[in-house]
């Protein structure tokens, strides 16, 4: 099981990317030169301030700081102090080793590191959120009565992306919790905004696809039915918006057919096949309009082999080999391009899936 690899907030330019700005954005900043450790300013009537971690933590670039766990590469999440070497890691990732990763030094026991954690959950809080004044000469300072008008930058997109690049990270080295509480954080912000702003379509884009991750985590921790409440509000959030996104669409239809395997691995037949006839029509209609996109093929194909296998299973054959084999004529006409080889070996992976179940084809039973 994999966590979905898009970030969500992939679309939201950074705060320092002055080629993103609007131009009339651009046409009122103030033009910043870094000289050593100070910055000059020329004097405008407004300014934009875009903010900059300490640290130098982003949500684009690799960084491994004092807050990190060099074992998931995530910031530090329940953090335990290995004994003598005084080594801090998060302990869930800790608890799998007998020696230190970094000395090589012997454990011989984990101790909560309670003031490291606080300094990480204060950083966290704090990260993109502290917007701070324009700053001034001395001489403009001394000017009574004058205004400035600063500009501050919609910094929730860079404290989101960067939540979510956290959480990921800690995902993949199967540090669960601190995914979860990542993504809890970031879905909390994204509630926040949308009380103020309203249900806007890229709010709800960014909330369908964290509450679908925070899914994922609480599938790969064993609480199913947390799994299915999130995913199934990551649909309802996802349903709000127009379905001529393809990312959009992507996301709802798996978050659809991830419910259908929660149900299906619970012996709820029927209820799975709903999701995943749900899903299907979400990929039909897709390819109506973009027939040309490689990846929404595929996506049909597997679409139509899990409903297929849901009416094999309840022992509607008939309708189980039909939709086997318009996913195969849907992927034995699809031509693919030779960069496009990562979705070449995906096709020919479920077209071999999928001639195997009509190898096993049954017998049509006889009853009415």
């Amino acid at each position: 099981m994999k966590m979905t690899p898009v970030c969500p907030f992939v679309k939201a330019s950074r705060p320092d990317d002055a080629s993103s700005r609007k131009p009339a954005e651009n046409s009122s900043k103030h033009q910043v030169e870094h000289d050593g450790s100070k910055a000059k300013k020329e004097s405008t009537d407004s300014g934009i301030i875009s903010p900059k971690c300490p640290f130098g933590y982003d949500s684009q670039s690799f960084k491994l700081g004092p807050l990190s766990c060099v074992i998931c590469q995530a910031l530090l999440f329940d953090s335990s102090k290995c004994v003598p070497c005084s080594h801090v890691y998060c302990k869930a990732c800790i608890s799998r080793f007998k020696d230190c990763p970094l000395c090589g030094a012997d454990i011989e026991k984990i101790e909560a590191d309670t003031d490291l954690q606080n300094t990480v959950d204060r950083f966290i809080e704090g990260h993109a959120r502290i917007k701070r004044p324009l700053v001034t000469s001395e001489k403009e300072e001394d000017v009574a009565g004058e205004n400035k008008n600063v500009i501050y930058e919609d910094v929730s997109m860079e404290r989101g992306a960067f939540l979510v690049q956290q959480a990921m990270r800690a995902f993949r080295a199967q540090n669960v919790e601190s995914a979860k509480s990542r993504l809890s954080l970031c879905a909390e912000d994204i509630r926040g905004q949308i009380e103020r702003l309203g249900n806007t379509s890229e709010l709800c884009s960014q909330l369908g696809a964290v509450l679908g991750m925070l899914g994922d985590c609480c599938r790969a921790m064993g609480d199913a039915s947390a799994a299915v409440a999130y995913f199934q509000e990551s649909v309802d959030f996802l349903m709000k918006l127009p379905m001529d996104d393809l990312e959009i669409t992507h996301t709802l239809s798996v978050s659809l057919n991830k419910i259908g395997d929660l149900k299906y691995y619970d012996g709820e037949l029927e209820a799975a096949r709903s999701y995943y006839f749900r899903s299907l029509n979400v990929r039909r209609d897709a390819i109506k309009h973009r027939s040309n996109v490689p990846s929404q093929i595929l996506d049909v194909a597997v679409s139509l082999a899990k409903v297929a296998d849901v009416d094999r299973n309840v022992g509607s054959e008939n309708e189980a080999v039909d939709g086997f084999e318009e996913a195969i004529k849907l992927l034995e006409s699809l031509s693919l391009k030779p960069e496009e080889a990562g979705l070449e070996q995906r096709r020919l992976s479920v077209l071999e899936f999928l001639n195997s179940q009509l190898a096993e084809k049954q017998p049509v039973s006889t009853t009415t």
